[in-house]
């Protein structure tokens, strides 16, 4: 299991979607029990309990992309040595558009939401996001999120009982906004889910799938991984057999949790520019 090193030693864990800082608390208590400082700073204004955004989700319905991501630059920016950037769902868009501004040590978009460029669009996706997605007078809303959603998008790979109590836990309004920037993003020339694929001079990257996931199955993952062909900089993919978009929490996270933090760890140290300056190619 990755251990801090003098050159990386701290986490940044940045939510997704229908989700809070709390969707985090299992990976952080694993990683901070290894010595490492993890961070788990909310979206602007979400630094909120579960409970608290569900009364007034007010917070929620001004998310923008580009908002959340520029947030997240500037904690970045104020930390002493760069970190390993972790993100799930589209927190682990906004990884992949921190790694893009030559942020952070290493990055890893946990059942990771695409970039623009990817043009899969599945039916489960759809059906995911259709509470909100069904109707254009979302886009300004936050959107309630259901124990049914949760079931089909989060909870598919587990009991009943088991995804109502995360639903329960976890589970917030969705934004609507960010949402339909998402879907509409390759329609955009000007979207905020776009990055430089040809970047060479930037961090290591791991991108992760679950093959059981609704929200963004392996082949939505996949093409994202494969728009950084072009570039020299270190990109990983894996695809996780039966595991759920709940990556955070369903059984058996503990298996991704320490895999992540295991190539974050050895990428960063190895072949981050931030880390060791002149890093070599890819390997």
């Amino acid at each position: 299991m990755g251990v801090p090193t003098g050159r990386v030693d701290t986490i940044l864990l940045i939510h997704g979607l229908w989700m809070t800082s709390r969707s985090w608390e299992n990976w952080a208590d694993r990683y901070a029990a290894r010595g490492f400082r993890v961070l788990t700073p909310a979206w602007p204004g979400m630094d909120r309990e579960v409970e608290e955004l569900r009364a007034d989700p007010t917070p929620i319905a001004g998310q923008r992309i580009a908002a959340i991501t520029d947030h997240y630059a500037r904690i970045i920016r104020d930390l002493p040595r760069p970190p390993i950037i972790m993100g799930h769902s589209i927190g682990g868009l906004i990884t992949q558009l921190l790694v893009d501004r030559k942020l952070g040590a290493a990055g890893v978009g946990v059942h990771t939401a695409p970039v623009r460029g990817v043009l899969r669009l599945p039916l489960s996706t759809l059906r995911s996001g259709f509470s909100i997605l069904h109707s254009p007078v979302n886009r300004h809303r936050a959107v309630p999120f259901t124990a049914e959603d949760f079931r089909y998008a989060f909870g598919n790979t587990m009991s009943q009982q088991e995804s109502d109590a995360a639903w329960e836990r976890y589970a917030v309004p969705g934004a609507g906004h960010v949402l339909f920037e998402m879907a509409f993003a390759n329609l955009n020339p000007e979207s905020a889910a776009e990055i430089d694929k040809k970047r060479d001079e930037r961090a290591p990257l791991l991108l992760t799938a679950g093959g059981a996931d609704h929200v963004v199955p392996p082949s939505v993952v996949s093409a994202n991984a494969s728009l950084y062909r072009g570039s020299t900089a270190i990109t990983g993919y894996r695809c996780n057999p039966g595991r759920s978009h709940f990556a955070l929490g369903e059984p058996g996270w503990e298996e991704e949790a320490d895999f992540a933090l295991e190539w974050a760890v050895e990428a960063a140290n190895e072949f981050s520019p931030t880390v060791v300056g002149q890093a070599p190619g890819r390997r």
